[in-house]
């Protein structure tokens, strides 16, 4: 138990310094690491999804997918390459589709749908982290690195997760949503969600382009969606009989186990942001 404990301890420190060295040292680290993360997240997807007997995916071009689409869409915020970066993606979509007529596979449909929902439910998220990170200076006519915006969108899904745990821990009493996650509470959900809110205000106080109220409503939004996030990925894992995603990270499951929040968090980050441009 202790030795166990120790090894959680000693992966989730990594896994925090790696990713907000990453997001923080420059440009060139986010996106190494985020295209590692993606194509590791969406190999991970299919992976499970074959697991099942019903379908059966391409995991190799789908994971390729997954990486090239962060790529693109980095290039395309960063206005280093126009919408023609799309295209390659869009054949390697058209490829998985047409590969199906031939392969005389038990389920085309089945993997059809879920090769698409990989791309959908997994690397699209990732690839939208670009849209949080670059923004455009009308000003100076040039597009800036900001780390602070994605690494916020972290921030908050771990302060909540640390502070439902506790306050779920001490307090927790009616359940949530007991039909899919048994552990989890309206208590700690509300606990969890104050931690990130409060921590919001440090990030009004120090990087103050966005007010208070708006950093205290990005901070709402990924609390929301992102324990509508892990709740998904609880279905899925309950629908397949597994318990952890995968086996990668020592302690901590597989890369969706630790990435589930993020995958509804960082869409709903992006749409609140783009709001709050129009109002």
């Amino acid at each position: 138990m202790k030795s166990n404990f120790l090894q959680r301890a000693i992966t989730g420190v990594l896994f925090v310094v790696v990713l907000v060295g990453c997001i923080l040292y420059s440009p060139l680290s986010f996106g190494i690491l985020f295209t590692i993360i993606g194509a590791l997240s969406v190999h991970e997807f299919t992976h499970l999804i074959n697991q099942n007997g019903e379908v059966q995916i391409n995991k190799t071009i789908t994971a390729l997918g997954g990486a090239y689409l962060f790529l693109a869409v980095m290039g395309f915020c960063q206005s280093t390459i126009g919408a023609q970066v799309f295209l390659p993606y869009l054949a390697l979509l058209l490829y998985l589709m047409i590969t199906e007529l031939y392969l005389k596979k038990k389920n085309p449909i089945g993997n059809w749908a879920y090769s698409m929902l990989s791309q959908l439910y997994v690397a699209l998220p990732f690839a939208l982290l670009n849209v949080l990170a670059f923004q455009y200076n009308p000003t100076e006519s040039s597009v800036t690195y900001n780390p602070i915006l994605p690494l916020s969108i972290f921030v908050f899904i771990w302060l909540s997760d640390t502070g439902a745990y506790c306050v779920g821990s001490l307090i927790g009493k009616h359940r949530l949503f007991e039909r899919i996650s048994p552990k989890k509470s309206w208590e700690g959900s509300i606990g969890g969600g104050i931690f990130s809110i409060a921590s919001s205000f440090v990030f009004a106080h120090y990087f103050p382009f966005l007010s208070v109220l708006q950093w205290a409503g990005l901070a709402l939004v990924v609390v929301i969606f992102g324990t509508w996030g892990d709740l998904t990925e609880s279905l899925m894992k309950r629908q397949l009989g597994i318990k952890d995603s995968g086996h990668i990270l020592p302690g901590h499951g597989g890369m969706l186990d630790r990435f589930d929040s993020a995958l509804m968090a960082i869409p709903a980050a992006v749409v609140y942001l783009y709001v709050l441009t129009l109002l």
